[in-house]
């Protein structure tokens, strides 16, 4: 067992892809998959994983690509970040662990692409806890500017549509992942064991041409894969979820987020949102990893047809 109780990794292949996952639980357990966002990695369920597999469930935690142990097979294979491609990514490591179906959780990036799960391929999931809500989009969307004050909180996707961006990025990518994590949780006082642990899966040698072309793709500043024009025209259309959900935000987030009432439309499932009180930020499994765990357990029992119900506020 390693120091950060994700034990071993292992690889699987899954289309274009080797992914490296950590495993843990039983193998027939129910089983969970969680989904880490940027910049962070699988340890930022270090702690809600092992709880999870004290319960009985499976738990599989994937490196993104781009992050980690996960590698493209070929030189040659295009480094594309665009949100339908990550999605595509899951069901194909479902595919590969012979998954039918699974509670599947996430924030930031994660969370993203555990929505697109849930909305195009509703049989593979479960149900779903997605911190920050909804949080599918598109490029035509994103073409409508904001207001000044909310522009100045995404400053780094107007400096990652620079070439100038893309150097400081690769040069200073660990400085860059600290910065972000300190105004994402103000709040959170993280170790340097605890950053470098996370760290360490930056080095991917794919991880800056796939966060490069993830923020220009939303731009509308780089070309997706015409292979997902169909999914993304899907996505455009803003599709309602419709499996169990609980959607949470931590009381202090300090990356920007869209406000619960803006997307509650978009679940028409079983649908309960939860706040973590506590001064907890942007990565809420790693802040509040019983918070989370209980959200996905609360989820799986929603999913199965028991409901014990929660509160609306809770603390970590």
């Amino acid at each position: 067992m390693s120091p950060s109780g994700l034990g071993a990794i292992s690889q699987v292949r899954v289309g274009d892809l080797d992914i490296g996952f950590a495993d843990l639980g039983p193998v027939g357990g129910r089983p969970v998959v969680l989904l880490h966002g940027w910049p962070y990695d699988i340890h930022s369920y270090a702690d809600a994983a092992r709880i999870l597999a004290d319960a009985g469930c499976r738990v599989v935690v994937p490196h993104l690509r781009g992050f980690g142990t996960t590698r493209f097979v070929s030189p040659a294979t295009r480094r594309n970040g665009q949100q339908a491609v990550f999605a595509r990514d899951v069901i194909g490591l479902l595919d590969a662990l012979q998954i039918q179906d699974a509670v599947i959780a996430g924030f930031d990036w994660g969370a993203r692409t555990a929505n697109i799960v849930a909305a195009l391929w509703p049989e593979r999931c479960r149900g779903l806890v997605a911190v920050s809500g909804y949080l599918i989009g598109s490029p035509e969307a994103n073409a409508s500017p904001l207001a000044p004050a909310a522009e100045l909180s995404w400053w780094y996707q107007f400096y990652f549509a620079t070439e100038r961006g893309r150097s400081g990025y690769e040069r200073y990518r660990d400085d860059f992942a600290r910065l972000i994590w300190q105004t994402a949780s103000p709040g959170w006082k993280f170790d340097e064991g605890t950053f470098a642990r996370s760290a360490a899966s930056f080095a991917n040698p794919d991880h800056v041409d796939i966060v490069i072309h993830n923020y220009r793709w939303r731009l509308g500043l780089a070309e997706g894969d015409p292979a997902h024009d169909d999914l993304e025209r899907r996505l455009a259309a803003r599709p309602t979820i419709a499996v169990p959900t609980i959607t949470m935000e931590g009381d202090a987030n300090g990356a920007p987020h869209p406000v619960a009432s803006t997307y509650r439309d978009r679940f028409i499932g079983a649908y309960e949102h939860r706040i973590v009180e506590g001064g907890v930020g942007h990565d809420l499994p790693q802040e509040a990893p019983l918070a989370f765990a209980d959200a996905v357990r609360d989820v799986e029992r929603r999913a199965a047809g028991v409901s014990r119900g929660a509160a609306a506020h809770v603390r970590a």
